[in-house]
């Protein structure tokens, strides 16, 4: 149902004058109540399912901050039936509003459904989108205009992969004699080395054989890589069937680096591989033969050719080195990484591993010493090899009511704030990215502390992630006492400092976070996995929306943590690692390098993921542990026990390291936004 008609009728001039009163209203308005926002979420609720009921309950809300997003929900609710009358008057009275770039968005992919075109040229504007811009092309098409590929395509040519929309485009294109064999050549590339196989497909129909073929062939190494390996032994020597083989070798050294291993040995000789297809093929065997420290790993690393070295392959053969506590193979490992990557504190700290196994103590204090002085995951276990304090050195925000003031009469920020108050946290992130989009640092750091006393969490973590910033504990790691963690992590019979880690690793406080995989909530719990902890533990279970309730989903989330630790003899590390990369994984590392050191374990997990993953919230758990504590913290080294020792959850007397700041860390003077804490 489209809105009223008497709504379509007020003169244009009156609602450009009426927007801009309530703009001006907002920046002076008094805090919303909460009548008026459970008025709010019970008339939102009522637009989203369109036509104009909305409007009874929303009769008291003209100069809430929030009102103009009824109208745009129900329109947007019924785009179908909308009318351009309709929308041009809403886009007038609120010209720079999210929600009419929102509803202009969504009316114009009716139009284009519609096939008005003349509408939808009158309303769109450039740079909404892929499925726009083609849509508007295709409008002028209907028009009949003529395109031009320099002007019209070449931006969207070089994108490996586009919407359904540009097909009707990229036909009409080919018709008239752009799509060149070099342009549909130079597309076919990008999609290769992106990985879209759906891209070359679609483009090989315009191709004439054998060009066709070999597009097709690409695309077979990306989908099939075994069967295109299989398929390339019948192939002729030609530059793109040996394009296609290095793909197809490359991806199948991911899945099956055996059976790559076999089809390299067969195709080599075939094909006049050029040295850097051969440098590809080996670094990618050399590299996954490595993430299976396979008996032949090590030698395969050193012995590569320098131009098929990368990063990734020089740290692979400190790992696969580390994972043999080979300790001179260690340090010939990182020798061979260039300087840039050997300063890295992963490096550092294992460099003086391998030094202090070699008896090279002194050596090995002094990197230990450089590392102790930083507040993260080789810091904290360098220190805890030094048995020094760790170095956490906080700073707390100056006030500044002047600058407070400004933001406050800011009225984008004000429908952040506002949107978030009334549980739409989407659309407040979106707010508040354009409210303070260009803002100096000071200013960031200014409203995430407005929003953290709104329990907005998140803000913080994200706006103070460099420099000084990274040192306002406070803010960056929010306790939440309303949410009920540690309780909850206490009933479970797991650590709050733990629980607290995984969450903040886990969503960083987002609290309506949503992976790929349908993950949900601040401590990221899959639908059906909640339903089997809340069934094994008597809680109750309303469905996979509670989980966005932080209540709710630290509660479950707590249990299932609880439940991984029981599995791992209480250890949190590996419990940690289970939660990130599953139980079975674990289980199967284990069964191969569970001697190892916990140190050394993590190092050669073969999921990056999950290593960084592991790591951080062992960090995050000794930052928690001290925010919890407000002075000392369990060491490291006692949460990373032993793999197999059982770990027992700290009491009174487990021995706890002091927390300091070091002396070259304390500054002299805080810089403007930021005061040293007592």
């Amino acid at each position: 149902m489209s809105v009223s008609a008497s709504s379509r009728c007020v003169p244009l001039a009156w609602l450009l004058v009426a927007g801009w009163l309530l703009a001006s209203a907002m920046a002076h308005a008094a805090e919303p109540t909460a009548t008026q926002r459970a008025a709010f979420k019970q008339a939102y609720a009522a637009a989203q399912q369109g036509g104009d009921g909305w409007r009874s309950l929303a009769s008291g809300l003209r100069d809430y901050p929030l009102y103009p997003y009824l109208q745009a929900a129900a329109l947007q609710h019924d785009i179908q039936q909308v009318d351009r009358a309709s929308v041009e008057a809403y886009l007038a009275q609120y010209p720079d509003w999210i929600p009419a770039a929102d509803l202009r968005r969504a009316f114009l992919l009716e139009l284009a459904r519609r096939q008005d075109w003349s509408s939808f040229l009158a309303l769109y504007q450039s740079g909404l989108g892929d499925t726009l811009a083609c849509d508007a092309l295709q409008a002028r098409l209907a028009g009949g205009a003529v395109l031009d590929f320099e002007r019209d395509l070449a931006a969207l040519w070089v994108k490996p992969n586009l919407p359904d929309a540009c097909d009707p485009v990229l036909a009409a294109a080919h018709d008239q004699g752009l799509l060149t064999e070099a342009r549909l050549w130079t597309r076919i590339d990008r999609a290769a080395d992106a990985g879209q196989a759906g891209t070359i497909a679609s483009l090989a129909g315009w191709l004439a054989e054998p060009g066709r073929a070999s597009a097709l062939q690409l695309a077979q190494a990306l989908r099939d890589p075994a069967a295109a390996l299989n398929a390339a032994r019948s192939w002729p020597d030609q530059p793109r069937q040996r394009q296609a083989a290095t793909l197809a070798l490359t991806r199948q050294a991911r899945r099956d680096v055996d059976a790559a291993d076999i089809a390299w040995q067969q195709l080599r000789p075939r094909f006049g591989f050029s040295e850097a297809q051969r440098n590809r093929i080996l670094q990618a065997l050399a590299l996954y033969h490595a993430t299976d420290f396979d008996d032949g790993a090590l030698a395969r690393l050193i012995a590569l050719p320098a131009a098929a070295q990368t990063d990734a392959t020089r740290e692979w053969r400190v790992r696969v080195a580390l994972a043999r506590q080979d300790w001179n193979a260690v340090l010939a490992g990182l020798d061979a990484m260039p300087a840039s990557q050997q300063q890295d504190g992963e490096w550092q700290y294992f460099r003086a591993r391998a030094l202090t196994a070699l008896g090279r103590d002194g050596e090995a204090r002094r990197l230990l010493d450089a590392q102790a002085g930083k507040p993260n995951f080789y810091g904290f276990l360098s220190a805890d090899r030094l048995d020094l304090p760790y170095a956490i050195c906080p700073l707390s925000l100056a006030g500044d009511p002047q600058r407070e003031q400004a933001l406050l009469a800011n009225p984008g920020l004000l429908r952040a704030f506002e949107l978030y108050a009334v549980d739409l946290p989407k659309l407040a992130r979106r707010e508040w990215t354009r409210a303070l989009q260009g803002a100096d640092p000071a200013t960031q750091r200014l409203a995430a502390d407005l929003a953290n006393r709104r329990g907005w969490y998140d803000r913080a973590v994200f706006a103070l992630s460099s420099g000084d910033a990274l040192r306002l504990y406070e803010l960056r790691f929010p306790l939440a006492s309303q949410d009920g963690l540690v309780p909850q992590a206490e009933q479970a019979g797991i650590e709050p400092a733990w629980a607290y880690g995984i969450l903040r690793a886990e969503s960083a406080w987002v609290s309506d976070a949503q992976s790929g995989a349908d993950a949900r909530g601040l401590m990221q719990l899959l639908p059906a996995t909640a339903a089997l902890v809340a069934k094994r533990n008597g809680l109750d279970w309303g469905g996979g929306d509670t989980l966005y309730d932080p209540a709710t989903n630290i509660a479950l989330g707590t249990r299932y943590l609880a439940q991984m630790a029981a599995r791992f003899n209480g250890s949190p590390w590996l419990a940690s690692a289970a939660y990130n990369a599953g139980p079975n994984k674990v289980d199967q590392w284990l069964a191969a390098r569970g001697t190892l050191a916990p140190d050394l374990f993590i190092a050669t997990i073969p999921y990056k993921e999950t290593r960084e993953y592991v790591a951080r919230v062992m960090a995050f758990s000794v930052i928690y542990d001290w925010r919890l504590s407000g002075e000392t913290v369990v060491p490291l080294a006692t949460r990373m026990g032993a793999i197999g020792q059982p770990y027992t959850l700290p009491t009174a007397a487990t021995v706890r390291r002091t927390v300091a700041c070091p002396p070259a860390v304390e500054p002299a003077a805080a810089a403007s936004a930021v005061s040293a804490t007592p």
